[in-house]
């Protein structure tokens, strides 16, 4: 552990205990160079603390790039609830409460919304205690509710500048896009690309999902054991990240990955394996940014929901940019990225 604290690049890591339930709290703060560290608020279950809080240093780190390659004015971090095996469904509002004071102790140094295992419903009760630094509360508490239709917003777009540099149309018609996890972005992803005229394909765990995309959409389900080895033309992992690796890598059959998960590189080196294999990759912290921008447009800009959407498109030409970097250069689309990144946060550092 506190090797993990002294090699981190970040700015400050907060861990606090929460005795009533056993869970852990973990807010990583990356960077604050272009504003307020922002980010989402993860929960779930982790092997141990140092699990948690890695987890929690490389999405604080992905936030920064994400705001940063947007041109948005935003530092970036995050917050990790691990929960115990054991824990009490029951124990859920008191211990986000608990959270929220401590987002509101550190005094706007960090803002959060919801990530994986936390809805608009759970920052409802946060807010409670952590207000003003809470985004993406339910409409009904004046918030502007679920972010996964503008993140997935944003991933389409990303996929539609895939689309173009590959097979020189932005349209997917008639596409073959794979997406693992249709949950809250890839099932509206999947909306947006049958629109679109994509032919869609699915993997996912929860068997409600399942019944909808499979039985009631008529898409194709593709078992996990599967999920590398289909033939498609795009790879959209819109579930947990780390599954990109040196395995999965050989084992693709497809010409892009381009999805919603966050970190779906298992270290920098695969962005490398990737290109190796002549497979496109579209960096995640770019494709996702569509939830963050909806929420603080919203929010924080008071632009409409028409502004906000038009915003979000502008993914689009920010992937055609990388691209066209990436193969100028002779560079992975991950280096390109990250090098508009580190150009604006060292501007902003002068």
């Amino acid at each position: 552990m506190e090797s993990l604290l002294k090699t981190w690049d970040g700015e400050s890591t907060v861990i606090q205990y929460d005795r009533p339930t056993g869970a852990w709290i973990i807010i990583a703060v990356h960077s604050s160079v272009l504003g307020p560290a922002s980010g989402g608020t993860r929960m779930k279950p982790y092997p141990d603390l140092a699990a948690a809080v890695t987890d929690a240093h490389k999405l604080g780190m992905s936030m920064t790039y994400k705001f940063a390659v947007a041109g948005m004015s935003r530092g970036g971090g995050k917050a990790v609830i691990a929960l115990p095996p054991d824990f009490d469904a029951q124990a859920r509002p008191d211990l986000l409460r608990r959270y929220g004071t401590l987002v509101r102790q550190l005094d706007g140094l960090f803002e959060t919304g919801p990530d994986v295992g936390t809805a608009p419903e759970d920052m409802d009760i946060i807010a409670e205690t952590g207000s003003p630094h809470v985004f993406c509360r339910t409409e009904a508490n004046g918030g502007s509710g679920d972010t996964g239709e503008a993140t997935a917003l944003g991933v389409f777009s990303g996929i539609k500048s895939v689309c173009e540099h590959l097979f020189g149309n932005a349209s997917p018609v008639g596409k073959r896009v794979l997406i693992q996890g249709v949950g809250s972005v890839g099932g509206h992803l999947a909306h947006f690309l049958l629109e679109a005229g994509a032919e869609v394909l699915f993997n996912e765990v929860d068997l409600a999902l399942i019944s909808h995309f499979r039985d009631e959409m008529g898409l194709t389900y593709i078992p996990a054991e599967e999920i590398y080895t289909a033939l498609c033309d795009i790879f959209a992992p819109c579930a947990l990240g780390g599954i990109l690796n040196k395995d999965s890598i050989s084992r693709l059959k497809c010409r892009a990955v381009a999805g919603g998960a966050n970190n779906q590189l298992a270290e920098p080196v695969d962005a490398e394996r990737l290109q190796a294999r002549n497979i496109l990759y579209a960096p995640d912290y770019v494709l996702n940014i569509g939830g963050a921008m909806h929420a603080i447009g919203r929010e924080l800009m008071d632009l409409s929901e028409t502004e906000v959407q038009e915003q979000i498109r502008s993914v689009q030409q920010t992937m055609n940019h990388i691209f066209a970097i990436a193969e100028s250069e002779g560079i992975t689309t991950d280096e390109a990225a990250r090098r508009i990144a580190e150009a604006r946060l060292a501007e902003d550092e002068k």
